[in-house]
C-alpha cells in the first residue's frame, strides 16, 4: 500500500540507533540488490534492501538489514547491541540507491527517490524496491514535475542480475534445508556462484542444511570479508560442527576471522568430545535473572529469530546471564508465561526440570528429552552454572547420523536451467 512506503530520501542522514535507542551513528546510503524479472509463469522479484551504509566513529560501515529491528522518523534501530565496524566494501552486484541512483538520469528524466516497501512472510520481514519517481524539467516550468512509476519501468536502474544471482532471489521465500538440496545438485562453480549471490544470513541457513563436508568446500571459497559476515550469521553449534571437519591449521584460520568472543566460545565447544552433550549444545538459549518479569521474558521469546525448540523456554539463571551462567535455578516454560500477569516475576514461575552434564553421551540426552517431554535440557558444569541447552531438533539430527542430508528429499523448487 502506498501508506506503507518509505522513501530513500528521507531515510538518509537519519540516526542510526543501538537496541536500547542510544544514536551510534547516522545513515548514508542504502544497499540494493537486482531482483529478477517475470515471466508467462511466474512473477518477477523486486530488488531487495540488504543493508544500510552508516558512519560510526569516523568509519563507513555496513549495517545487515536482517540486524534492523525498527525503521521509521526518529532512525534505524537495530535489534543489539552488537555493532561491526569493519569498513563497508560494496560487493559485486549491489547497488547504493543514495550515491548510483538518485540523480540518475533516465531518458529525458531524472530519479529524484526511491520508495521501498516492508514485507513480512510470517518467518521473516524485509524491504524492497517499489517506486521510483522521477522528475522532469521544462524551459516552459519554473519548477520541475514529479511522477511515480513501478519498478519495472525503469528496468535500466539495475544491472542484469547473473544467473546465479537471479537464482538466489527466486530462492529467497523457500526453507533452508530445501533450497540446501537445491545447491547440491549444482556444480562447484554453481555453488561458489550462488553463495557469492546469497547476503550473508542466507548463505548461513543454507550452510546448515548441508552435510558437513559440503560446508567446507563452499566456506573454503569464501574471502575473509565474507567469511566474516557468514560466521556471524551462524549458531556457534554449527559453527563448531563446521569446523571441526577441518585440519587443525585450517581451523585456526577460520578461528582467527571471528571475534574474540565469538572465537572463545567456539572454541570451548570443540573441547567437548563428539557424542556428548557439550558437543551438542548451543550456548545461544533465552537467559533471564529471576527477577525480570512475564512481560520482558514474553518480549525475548517474541524474536523472530528464535527456533521453536529454544522460544520454548527461558532459562533462569543468576548473574551473569551469559553462559557460563551465575547459579541455573530452573526454567519458565512459554505456556506458563502465557497464563500469568504481565509484572510478576519469572522466579515464581519456575519448574523443576532435570538437567545434565556435558559429558553425558548423546545418547543419555535423548533418553532424558523423550522421558520428560522436553524440546531442550539445560547443560551445566560441576558448579551448577548453566553452558547452555541441547535442543531436540540437534538430538534427532545426531540420531539420523550424517548420511540423511546426503539422500534427495522433496522440495517444492521448481526445476530450472542452472547451467
Amino acid at each position: 500500500m502506498a501508506g506503507d512506503l518509505i522513501y530513500a530520501f528521507r531515510v538518509l542522514r537519519l540516526p542510526l540507533l543501538d537496541a536500547g535507542g542510544a544514536p551510534i551513528g547516522r545513515v548514508e546510503d542504502l544497499v540494493a540488490i537486482p531482483g529478477r524479472p517475470g515471466n508467462e509463469n511466474e512473477a518477477g522479484v523486486p530488488p531487495k534492501i540488504v543493508g544500510f551504509v552508516a558512519s560510526s566513529q569516523r568509519r563507513r560501515i555496513f549495517v545487515n538489514a536482517n540486524r534492523v529491528g525498527e525503521l521509521n522518523g526518529d532512525g534505524v534501530r537495530l535489534q543489539s547491541w552488537d555493532v561491526d565496524l569493519n569498513p563497508f566494501k560494496p560487493r559485486p552486484g549491489e547497488v547504493l540507491i543514495n550515491a548510483e541512483l538518485i540523480d540518475r538520469k533516465v531518458g529525458n528524466e531524472t530519479v529524484s527517490d526511491i520508495a521501498i516497501q516492508p514485507r513480512f512472510d510470517g518467518r521473516s520481514s524485509w524491504w524492497e524496491i517499489d517506486k521510483v519517481r522521477l522528475a522532469s524539467r521544462s524551459s516552459l516550468r519554473r519548477r520541475p514535475t514529479y511522477r511515480l512509476v513501478d519498478y519495472e519501468q525503469v528496468p535500466a536502474l539495475f544491472d542484469k542480475p547473473t544467473e546465479m544471482q537471479a537464482e538466489a532471489a527466486r530462492l529467497r521465500d523457500f526453507h533452508p534445508a530445501e533450497v540446501a538440496a537445491f545447491v547440491r545438485a549444482l556444480s562447484s562453480e554453481q555453488r561458489r556462484q550462488i553463495a557469492e549471490a546469497m547476503d550473508d544470513e542466507r548463505l548461513a541457513d543454507v550452510l546448515e542444511e548441508l552435510p558437513e563436508e559440503e560446508q567446507v568446500r563452499i566456506v573454503e571459497s569464501l574471502d575473509r570479508e565474507r567469511l566474516e559476515g557468514v560466521f556471524d550469521e551462524m549458531d556457534f553449534d554449527d559453527l563448531a560442527d563446521l569446523l571441526g571437519q577441518m585440519s587443525k591449521t585450517q581451523r585456526e584460520l577460520m578461528l582467527d576471522v571471528m571475534d574474540d568472543d565469538d572465537a572463545e566460545t567456539v572454541r570451548r565447544l570443540l573441547s567437548y568430545e563428539e557424542g556428548t552433550a557439550g558437543g551438542l549444545m548451543t550456548p545461544e538459549v533465552i537467559i533471564l535473572g529471576p527477577t525480570a518479569t512475564v512481560a520482558e521474558a514474553l518480549a525475548q521469546v517474541r524474536h523472530p529469530d528464535w527456533v521453536v525448540s529454544i522460544a520454548a523456554q527461558v532459562f533462569v539463571c543468576n548473574a551473569p546471564f551469559k553462559a557460563p551462567t551465575g547459579k541455573f535455578l530452573g526454567i519458565a516454560h512459554v505456556q506458563r508465561l502465557l497464563r500469568e500477569p504481565p509484572n510478576m516475576e519469572i522466579g515464581r514461575l519456575l519448574d523443576d526440570v532435570p538437567i545434565v552434564s556435558p559429558e553425558i553421551s548423546d545418547r543419555e540426552v535423548a533418553e532424558r528429552l523423550a522421558s520428560y517431554d522436553m524440546l531442550a535440557v539445560a547443560v551445566c558444569d560441576q558448579a551448577g552454572r548453566l553452558l547452555g541447552s541441547v535442543t531436540v531438533d540437534d538430538v534427532i539430527d545426531r540420531m539420523l547420523g550424517p548420511v540423511w542430508r546426503k539422500r534427495q528429499r522433496p522440495s517444492r523448487i521448481p526445476e530450472v536451467s542452472a547451467t
